[in-house]
């Protein structure tokens, strides 16, 4: 039975089309925006599928959006990167609760392949604990100011924007914060292990307008936490598009190699290797895309206890995986510039990005404590 709608499986197969015109160039990019890949499945009609019509989307659901971000990373899996942050991160989060004035500045941009929106929520003191962020936007003589800093963000030297996570005088909330005001001082540019940039930057006095608020108050941030449940299933589908690529790069190496006078896939303990690649890749996919569809369109998102579930598995699991691929392929996988190289530090972001290991722990345990394992009836 095809786990996936009629309508999403020709999506999908629709998406895998358009992607494999991008295959030659993967693996090239050295944390740069692939501008022309995003251009083309916007072009195509396939990028940003749960963004509104009315803004240069699909309006589908977001599951069409795990379906997109699985399939680019197989390709190219920094296109990947940029389709999950474009289409499941900081511009998700203005469809969601942005005004129309500031959807209808920012997001048909993002839509056509052409702009970037970053999203800003960790600090040099506020990482996992949010609980202690310390930007803040007050009202100062009418005009809402915000003054801070915020670290690790990415994608900040091709974005106009970002949407960042600020504390206001009754508590947390989000706005859009212009990336090209004066008071906006990068403090220091980071390049991570897979080569992407991340940066640090400091906010001073930075006036924010007021349809530039995005969730302000106790119910509007509630509903920006539950948000996030996409980001970490867009994380986890992210991982295991990477895992999928590394497993078909290591069946066309297992394939080709000859040793001992025989094919290296012909060896039992490479077909063991492969055969548990696969299974854990399933066990992830399907972990992935049951929490998917476990959601109702946009109006609702996917629980804690599974998007935590999903984000954990799949980011252990790919990294899992695509070690067990580089011991496949062997010494030519562990030298720089190498496919299943790359992968690998990729990979290893996930168990950190969008809440690390330890957070999604934190969160299954809570949820399992307030409401106990959920019935066969809520599957």
């Amino acid at each position: 039975m095809q786990a996936l709608s009629p309508e999403l499986q020709a999506y999908a197969e629709r998406v895998e089309e358009v992607a494999s015109e991008f295959e030659d160039e993967a693996y090239t990019w050295e944390g740069d925006i692939p501008w022309e890949n995003l251009q083309l499945l916007a072009d195509e009609g396939v990028y940003c599928p749960s963004i509104d019509e009315a803004y240069g989307g699909q309006g589908m659901s977001d599951l069409a959006s795990v379906v997109l971000t699985e399939a680019v990373s197989r390709a190219c899996p920094d296109t990947g990167w940029f389709v999950y942050t474009q289409s499941m991160v900081g511009p998700r989060a203005i469809d969601l609760f942005g005004s129309e004035s500031v959807k209808e500045r920012y997001l048909p941009g993002v839509t056509a392949g052409e702009d970037h929106i970053s999203i800003a929520i960790s600090e040099p003191d506020a990482g996992s604990d949010v609980g202690n962020m310390t930007t803040t936007v007050e009202e100062e003589d009418g005009r809402l100011v915000c003054n801070g800093e915020k670290m690790w963000v990415g994608g900040v030297p091709f974005s106009d924007v970002a949407v960042t996570w600020v504390r206001f005088p009754e508590g947390l909330g989000s706005v859009v914060l212009p990336l090209d005001d004066p008071g906006i001082e990068v403090v220091e540019e980071y390049r991570n292990m897979a080569g992407y940039s991340q940066t640090h930057f400091s906010i001073d006095d930075v006036e924010i307008p007021a349809d530039h608020v995005l969730t302000r108050g106790e119910d509007g941030f509630k509903q920006q936490l539950v948000s996030l449940n996409w980001e970490r299933l867009g994380s986890s589908t992210l991982a295991i598009g990477w895992a999928a690529a590394a497993l078909e790069q290591a069946l066309a190496y297992a394939d080709g190699r000859e040793q001992f006078d025989q094919s290296l896939d012909d060896f039992q303990g490479i077909e063991w290797k492969l055969a548990e690649m696969y299974r854990q890749l399933e066990t992830a996919a399907g972990v992935v895309y049951n929490t998917a569809a476990s959601a109702d369109g946009h109006e609702s998102a996917p629980s804690r206890l599974k998007t935590s579930v999903a984000k954990l598995h799949a980011s252990q699991i790919a990294e899992e995986v695509i070690s067990e691929a580089v011991q496949v392929v062997g010494a030519r996988a562990y030298q720089q510039g190498h496919p299943l190289e790359y992968l690998y530090r990729l990979a290893r972001g996930r168990r950190i990005a969008a809440g690390t290991d330890e957070m999604q722990l934190n969160t299954i345990a809570r949820a399992l404590k307030e409401d106990g394992v959920p019935k066969v009836s809520e599957r």
